[in-house]
């Protein structure tokens, strides 16, 4: 399952040259029948309701559709383990 804030996230940093990625890496995704999570309006609430131990808002959403959707996050960043949705990595 990837969200759909990896995709937006992952086209900002390659729109501002910080992120080699493919233009069409939607495309790519779809073909390959990757499951993609759409950001509903229940994340957003959860993301605004969330501690701030984290400021980045793209975190901040996988964080909230993590712990809404019951989903295990896939992730480095240690600061998400805060927020007491399941981490590995």
């Amino acid at each position: 399952m990837i969200s759909a804030v990896v995709i937006w996230e992952v086209a900002i940093k390659r729109r501002l040259g910080k992120l080699d990625a493919p233009a069409d890496l939607l495309e790519q995704l779809e073909r390959a029948a990757v499951d993609l999570l759409p950001i509903t309006a229940r994340h957003a609430d959860r993301a605004g309701a969330l501690p701030m131990h984290h400021r980045d808002p793209f975190d901040r959403m996988l964080i909230a559709q993590a712990d809404v959707d019951g989903f295990t996050l896939v992730t480095g960043d240690g600061e998400m383990d805060r927020y007491g949705v399941d981490v590995l990595w």
